[in-house]
C-alpha cells in the first residue's frame, strides 16, 4: 500500500457524532478520510456520467435496435 503524505486540519462536526463516535472508539481520522474517499469517488462517478451521457444514450440505442454484438455466441 502507498502511505501519501498527510496533513492536519480541522473540520467541524456535529459533537453528538464526535461523542458518538467516542464511546465506540472508532477512529475519528480513518472514518472521516474513509467518508471523504467515498464522497470523492461518487463525485467523479456522478461527473463522468454527466460528461458521457450521449455516448451512453447512443450506445443504448444501438443495443436497443440491433441487440447486443455477439449475442449469438451467449450461452445463457
Amino acid at each position: 500500500m502507498v502511505q501519501s503524505a498527510r496533513k492536519k486540519g480541522e473540520v467541524a462536526i456535529d459533537s453528538r457524532l464526535l461523542a458518538e463516535a467516542r464511546d465506540l472508539k472508532l477512529d475519528i481520522s480513518s472514518a472521516a478520510e474513509d467518508g471523504l474517499q467515498r464522497a470523492i469517488r461518487a463525485e467523479k462517478e456522478r461527473l463522468w456520467r454527466i460528461e458521457n451521457a450521449d455516448a451512453i444514450a447512443a450506445e443504448n440505442a444501438y443495443i436497443e435496435k440491433h441487440g447486443l454484438p455477439l449475442a449469438k455466441y451467449r450461452m445463457f
